[in-house]
């Protein structure tokens, strides 16, 4: 399989993607902070850099966001955590979330799932602490 790089092809494995390789492709000219690398089925991933600002706004898909490198605070809802290089954090389809006062290499790897509005399991479990989910 090959992937159009700039204009070198160059040869890919379907089994990953190294963070280098991504962050290749937010350095293209006219990149957005983001870069898909990755789909099958309903699974997307991609790399996540902003500067300066996280203009996100909620998607229509759960999503699991693994910290590359950087560090600053992570709001979803109207909760607020610290995070750094290794953390891993989710946001349920439709919530609204971005990431605040980061450093300037903050990237983060963000694995979109599932179906559009997202899994509906009725609770989620951290730590082996079940939390209820919904109304």
């Amino acid at each position: 399989m090959n992937v159009q790089k700039g204009h070198d092809l160059q040869a890919t494995n379907p089994h990953g993607v190294t963070l280098g390789e991504a962050r290749d492709q937010l350095g293209l000219p006219g990149a957005l902070a983001f870069a898909e690398v990755f789909r099958r089925g309903t699974l997307r991933a991609e790399l996540y850099a902003p500067r300066g600002h996280d203009p996100q706004t909620p998607h229509l898909q759960d999503e699991v966001h693994v910290v590359a490198t950087g560090n600053g605070t992570y709001l979803c809802e109207d909760q607020r955590r610290p995070f750094g290089p290794g953390d891993f954090l989710f946001v349920a389809a439709g919530q609204d979330h971005r990431f605040e006062d980061f450093s300037g290499d903050f990237a983060v790897w963000v694995i979109f799932y599932g179906p559009e509005g997202g899994e509906q399991p009725g609770s989620r479990t951290v730590l082996g602490q079940t939390h209820g989910e919904g109304a």
